[in-house]
């Protein structure tokens, strides 16, 4: 593989809303110290006219649009990872194909592995330019999901008892090119670790359920096994000294923290101080953006990345370990360079700004969204969409770079720029 292969650019979208997710436990009556665990301040949460496609090409524009004519036309394969797929045949990739204008000599195709989906995708496109079957091409991947809770789907509230604070939405998107001008991937540095567990399934297109206990032992047991076999692949391998910064998949910034300690203690039988310090060094940057938008499954360890290029002083290219987890459940440990120029380019995105500029949802406005009257589920054949459901998220003079979901009339979904 070349040496010079990973990320050209980046981009985070985070929705047009959010909740403050401190309100949401105290309206719940949730236990104060177990929500501080968490590490959430605020959960994006997708309106009805927001969908998983909304995201991704909302996501990807930015990119996009920053491209030439001759760059645009060398992404040669979109990759949409996901979830919260909208059909069980046809994939979203289609979509972003077409409200993004790109080539017509393009594969398409999705992805489907729980919250390990973007990775699957960025090693597949890192490999389809590493081949050298079409020189100088690119790659477009696209992480894409949001969790939407329905009175109508939960018997009691309590059921989804901590989920719900820390369930978000979010798209993260990648150019991935011969030009890391982000992100150098290591070339062979990796390590794998998979087994079948029931931790968190989606066993229905619009039901959520899983085991929080399992869920948390099927983490641990893949962060330390995917470490170890990173470790036994690149000679010479520390976890504590070969990676400036760490990026792990963030349900929450709880779980990060309990696997960081549990490989500290695993490795090194670290004492609790400096278990925090490290912690707080090493991952506390890549909880900047997360803790604003909650679990966006296939994209949270990117959006992990995001945050740490983003906060972290780059006055030389660092290291970064990163290790990605997805229920059912395949893990994956591996590394890459990040570099000054990488930021420069990624904090141009705004993408903090683009956060600071969602709409704040009031508790009532949060439940009234949850009656489900307005969501389009999956497998729906005709709707129409208010957006006016909530008057003051929609824009009031809209730039025409925005895409929302219109309706959908004999299961194809319209969708228009506002």
């Amino acid at each position: 593989m070349s040496p010079s292969l990973g990320i050209e650019a980046m981009s985070v979208f985070g929705g047009m809303a959010y909740l403050d997710v401190r309100e949401l436990c105290d309206h719940r009556g949730l236990d104060m110290p177990r929500f501080e665990n968490l590490l959430m301040q605020e959960k994006t949460v997708a309106l009805p006219y927001e969908d998983p496609v909304t995201f991704a090409v909302n996501a990807a524009k930015p990119i996009v649009d920053a491209l030439s004519a001759e760059e645009r036309g060398r992404i040669e394969m979109v990759i949409t990872c996901t979830e919260s797929g909208i059909d069980f045949g046809k994939s979203m990739s289609t979509y972003l194909h077409k409200y993004l204008d790109l080539s017509s000599n393009c594969r398409l195709f999705e992805i489907k592995q729980a919250c390990y989906s973007g990775t699957a995708g960025l090693q597949m496109a890192v490999n389809f330019i590493a081949s050298g079957t079409s020189p100088g091409a690119k790659a477009l991947v696209v992480t894409t999901d949001i969790s939407r809770f329905a009175l109508a789907d939960a018997n009691a509230v309590q059921e989804w008892a901590y989920s719900e604070p820390s369930s978000g939405a979010g798209a993260v998107a990648m150019l991935i090119s011969d030009e890391p001008h982000v992100f150098r991937l290591d070339p062979g540095a990796y390590g794998n670790h998979a087994f079948e567990v029931m931790d968190t399934c989606r066993p229905g297109p619009d039901t959520e359920a899983g085991d929080a206990d399992l869920s948390l032992m099927a983490y641990l047991d893949c962060c330390a096994g995917a470490y170890d076999d990173y470790a036994r692949r690149v000679e010479g391998a520390d976890f504590r000294q070969t990676f400036s910064q760490l990026c792990f998949h963030t349900p929450f910034g709880g779980m990060v923290k309990g696997a960081h300690r549990h490989l500290m203690r695993k490795l090194y039988k670290a004492p609790p101080a400096e278990i925090a310090a490290d912690f707080e060094a090493r991952l506390g940057p890549s909880l900047a953006y997360g803790k604003r938008v909650g679990n966006t499954a296939g994209g949270s360890v990117f959006v992990a990345l995001a945050g740490t290029i983003d906060s972290v002083d780059l006055g030389e290219p660092q290291r970064v370990g990163l290790f990605s987890y997805g229920s059912g459940c395949c893990s994956e440990f591996f590394s890459g360079v990040i570099l000054p120029e990488g930021q420069e380019r990624l904090q141009a995105v705004e993408i903090s700004k683009a956060l600071d500029q969602r709409y704040r949802l009031s508790i009532a406005e949060y439940e009234a969204l949850l009656s489900g009257e307005a969501v389009v589920r999956f497998g729906t054949k005709d709707a129409e969409l208010d957006h006016q459901i909530i008057p003051g998220a929609w824009p009031a003079s809209g730039a025409g770079d925005r895409l929302v979901l219109d309706g959908v009339a004999g299961y194809h979904r319209n969708y228009s720029w506002i």
